[in-house]
């Protein structure tokens, strides 16, 4: 696998058009009835016509999970986890070979993906997921009695709600998150897969088939695609008489898609587009080799997923002088180089994009390059961030006399901010958060994860289900 230069290449170039299943509630649905083309490499794929029918659980029809305890759910997550290892049907690999011809990402980032699917289903992860989601993992499984101050008593329960999941292409992982905190909340779940992946979704519930194909969990789990901002589809589905919230991970058009359609009784859940940054204070000027470890720190958060995902640093912030901060972009720039026997290349920037930035090359008064726009690693210093998104392996550095002048820039769009050396970080945090940034980790951590902490300045588990409340009068009544 670590051979891959551009590993998807032979996969693309076959020209034929690969088959995407859906999965309707339990069942497996063939076909090739319609015919799509991938966003980003305009790989063809064909998929079955859509029956809306099918999709839809009615109301008077309470959900295969609702009454199933929690505990119960989590086996079954975890011998789905198993089954996803030993692959035995080969759905998995399938899935692979098929999102390598669609996806950007190389297929050995794809191939280490589908193996940490397969190792999320962890039950003490995913119940400690759960009780740092909830406070109380009970409120799933029944009715919670309090007595408050007053003297009244009440009963509560996380309740489970009937969710579309509108799914992004760029990380093959988020399809087994879905699905676990879907189950976990107990809903009835339709994933709207992307075009990047129609296929990892179904692969992992066709495996949850294989363990039991009588289980309540599959078949209150529904993947499909269509293509976004198709309104034949959408203005059947996107309705509060089927379902309660749309979950929607993706761009702006994405997003303000979704928005048209919400109203009363149906609700966003929202990941919107984000983007994330670093902050590196003088500090790691301190000698060589502190900043030879800061600029491998920096390449990491930089360019895993090939930047594809949210959380990949795009600026980062550098406090020192032009040339401490110059020193800093050229290492940077030969540690993504480095980077790419892990993970190939990203593919080669837009022409214009890649144009553009030549054009920068002979600015030196107020611009730096280091690298080509070829995917392999490319860095641009500049006195403030560049009027374009850094995208395949594109670090902007800006220059800065104090980390909190970068203060400025920071915005609801914020994200993940890396920050070197972590003892800054209490300095900058509540900037950061009044700002609107969600997640401060130290620099080279941007792709770890807290077990059950909020993601974009939310607890998910929180906003899947409904909180209804029982009241019941005064408790000596």
């Amino acid at each position: 696998m670590n051979q891959i230069t551009e590993p998807n290449a032979a996969a693309r170039e076959s020209g034929a058009a690969a088959p995407a299943p859906f999965f309707v509630r339990g069942k497996l649905v063939e076909g090739a009835e319609v015919r799509h083309k991938s966003r980003d490499l305009g790989v063809d794929f064909v998929t079955p016509a859509i029956d809306l029918d099918a999709l839809v659980t009615p109301r008077t029809e309470p959900g295969p999970l609702f009454d199933v305890p929690l505990d119960e759910i989590l086996d079954f997550l975890v011998a789905s986890g198993e089954a996803m290892k030993r692959d035995e049907k080969g759905y998995l690999r399938e899935a692979i070979e098929r999102i390598s011809a669609t996806n950007v990402l190389p297929r050995s980032v794809i191939e280490a993906n589908v193996r940490m699917s397969a190792e999320y289903l962890n039950k003490s992860m995913l119940l400690e997921y759960a009780q740092q989601n909830l406070g109380d993992v009970k409120l799933l499984d029944g009715w919670v009695p309090r007595v408050d101050s007053a003297g009244r008593r009440s009963f509560t329960r996380a309740f489970p709600s009937r969710l579309i999941h509108v799914l992004p292409g760029n990380s093959p992982i988020v399809s087994v998150q879905s699905i676990a905190l879907g189950a976990m909340t107990k809903g009835v779940n339709l994933f709207k897969m992307g075009s990047s992946d129609p296929f990892m979704a179904v692969a992992i519930l066709r495996t949850m088939s294989e363990v039991d194909p009588n289980h309540p969990l599959p078949r209150s789990m529904s993947a499909v695609y269509w293509r976004g901002g198709d309104e034949a589809v959408e203005r059947a589905l996107y309705r509060p008489q089927y379902f309660d919230k749309i979950v929607a991970w993706g761009g702006g058009d994405a997003i303000n898609n979704v928005i048209k359609y919400l109203g009363p009784g149906f609700q966003l859940v929202s990941f919107d587009p984000k983007t994330s940054i670093s902050m590196i204070g003088r500090e790691a000027f301190g000698s060589e080799a502190v900043l030879d470890e800061v600029a491998t720190r920096a390449s990491s958060d930089v360019g895993m997923l090939n930047q594809e995902a949210c959380v990949c640093s795009r600026v980062l912030f550098v406090e020192g002088d032009r040339q401490q901060v110059d020193s800093f972009s050229a290492r940077l720039q030969k540690k993504l180089v480095e980077r790419n026997a892990m993970g190939g290349k990203a593919p080669p920037l837009p022409r214009d994009l890649a144009e553009e930035i030549e054009g920068l090359r002979s600015m030196t008064d107020d611009f730096g390059v280091w690298g080509a726009p070829d995917g392999s690693g490319l860095v641009i210093r500049s006195d403030e961030p560049v009027d374009f998104h850094p995208i395949q392996k594109t670090a902007n550095v800006v220059q800065v006399n104090d980390l909190k002048d970068a203060l400025k820039w920071v915005n609801v769009a914020t994200q993940t901010v890396g920050v070197y050396p972590p003892a800054r970080q209490a300095e900058l945090r509540n900037g950061l958060a009044s700002g609107g940034a969600q997640r401060i980790v130290r620099l080279g951590d941007a792709g770890g994860q807290s077990i059950g902490a909020p993601h974009d300045a939310m607890y998910i588990m929180h906003r899947f289900v409904h909180w209804i409340v029982h009241e019941d009068g005064l408790a000596s009544a």
